[in-house]
């Protein structure tokens, strides 16, 4: 019977295997508890897990739709979040293209996940939510507030994500995190897919 203790490390690089491919699995095995990933102190562990909570809503963003006719894809909506993020990353002293760039990956991650719960609902109607959350009242107050976290988290990141070992670390954030809040394969997809803008521009 294999150790407790190794139960985190092996679930961990089960979603390195997932996110990344088998290349970055070795530098996960390394790490024992998500509180020792290099990431803990640099702010990145701080946006994986902000961006691993906006794909767990978008269950609800998908719930509140499925059904009723409202498109996934709502580019009015897409472009006001854009809109909203470009000055409040300028009086964070960030770089609003960049964060946009961020905030793209986002919307296309969560909509990633809710094309994956559609096609699962679809296929197996006993798995289709019994209860539609209201999209105005209830999602997209939860979406704002993460929005506000993501740019506190990206201010917090500033200096590592235009480092040359952001993308190893961000790798590492990204499992602990996916391991943290136990996400599923359509979550780990859509996690990968929120990833890509992170490293780079500040």
């Amino acid at each position: 019977m294999r150790n407790r203790r190794t139960r985190p490390v092996l679930a961990a690089a089960s979603a390195a295997l997932l996110l990344f491919g088998p290349a970055v699995i070795p530098a996960v095995a390394q790490s024992r508890h998500p509180a020792s990933t290099p990431s803990a102190a640099d702010g990145l562990s701080l946006l994986t897990d902000v961006f691993a909570e906006r794909l767990l809503i978008a269950d609800k963003v998908a719930a509140a739709k499925y059904g009723t006719g409202r498109p996934i894809d709502d580019p009015a909506r897409e472009q006001k979040i854009l809109d909203d993020v470009a000055p409040r990353a300028v009086a964070l002293g960030l770089n609003p293209d960049a964060a946009a760039a961020v905030f793209r990956d986002q919307i296309e991650a969560n909509k990633l996940v809710q094309r994956g719960l559609y096609t699962r609902w679809d296929t197996d109607p006993d798995a289709r939510p019994t209860q539609r959350p209201d999209l105005d009242k209830e999602v997209r107050p939860a979406l704002d507030r993460i929005t506000k976290q993501i740019l506190n988290a990206l201010v917090a990141a500033q200096d590592v994500r235009s480092s040359q070992s952001c993308e190893l670390r961000l790798y590492g954030a990204a499992v602990w995190s996916a391991y943290g809040h136990e996400l599923d394969n359509l979550h780990l997809k859509g996690l990968g897919r929120a990833l890509p803008s992170v490293c780079g521009r500040s």
